[in-house]
């Protein structure tokens, strides 16, 4: 069985109603989004993905708040036009409770390709890497993440295939899209670090 270091937990509040996503093997998967507001005030908009065996847990009436338990993944889409990498979370568990918003993910996995350091303007360092995490049967989730400060310049050492941990929260970005028929704005995910380390146990 191979060893797996993906795990997220959110608790905030649904944007809209679950809706159908997809059919796989005879289950139904459904999708929402939910709203988990930052410390500055900032929201995140995040998608999530469960079973409907997941979802009929759900009693609405048990708090404001939604608690989501499970594991950032990603889904390579093809079109005509463009190659687009989607970025969810799969939901194990999902409980409806009041408190505080959370918005806490530790991921592990190598790097599959070089990181990107650049500084800001106002000289603030930062690091964009790629992991590819581990997933059951072989399979790998590739989430983007972003580094800062004296992270960011450590992190800015490391190679292809270096082992990452990563501790920090999953957010969303809104962007403009320079396209052949225009702008288009669009969101992106990432997980925004707040610590990282090379483990111990991968050598």
């Amino acid at each position: 069985m191979e060893q797996t270091t993906n795990q997220i937990l959110l608790r905030g509040t649904l944007a809209g109603l679950p809706e159908l996503s997809h059919e796989n093997h005879g289950k139904r998967f459904f999708r929402f989004l939910l709203e988990v507001p930052r410390l500055s005030g900032t929201v995140d908009t995040l998608p999530v993905i469960t079973t409907e065996e997941v979802l009929q847990t759900l009693d609405l009436s048990a708090g404001e708040r939604i608690t989501v338990s499970g594991q950032v993944r990603s889904h390579n889409i093809h079109t005509q036009q463009r190659r687009h990498l989607l970025i969810f979370v799969y939901a194990a568990q999902l409980t409806v409770e009041d408190g505080e918003p959370v918005n806490e993910v530790i991921v592990e996995g190598p790097l599959c390709r070089e990181p990107t350091y650049r500084k800001t303007p106002l000289g603030r360092e930062i690091c964009d890497v790629m992991l590819a995490v581990p997933r059951a049967f072989h399979r790998a989730d590739y989430l983007p993440c972003i580094l800062w400060g004296r992270t960011a310049l450590e992190a800015s050492q490391c190679h292809t295939r270096d082992v990452l941990r990563i501790y920090g929260r999953l957010q969303s970005r809104l962007y403009t899209k320079v396209t052949e028929t225009g702008t288009e704005e669009r969101t992106a995910y990432e997980i925004s670090a707040l610590s990282a380390e090379i483990p111990d146990d991968v050598f």
